[in-house]
């Protein structure tokens, strides 16, 4: 039987959501181990004279947890 942890993190990108998401997915596998899926939370931009100047998503990462 296995057990799993979902954990929030924020990440970001100057080009799009997407980018954004990988940075986060890459990033999350650094620390944790038995990364198994994510999902996207929740998208934002940040606004600097008119245009967009960042893309940020909300992600909760899925990892297994060892015995």
């Amino acid at each position: 039987m296995s057990v799993a942890r979902v954990t929030e993190i924020i990440a970001s990108s100057k080009k799009s959501f997407e980018k954004a998401t990988e940075n986060g997915i890459e990033r999350a596998t650094k620390t944790l181990k038995n990364v198994s899926g994510a999902w996207v939370e929740s998208q934002k931009v940040v606004v600097e004279d008119g245009q967009i100047a960042e893309y940020r998503v909300a992600l909760k990462v899925t990892f297994i947890l060892e015995d």
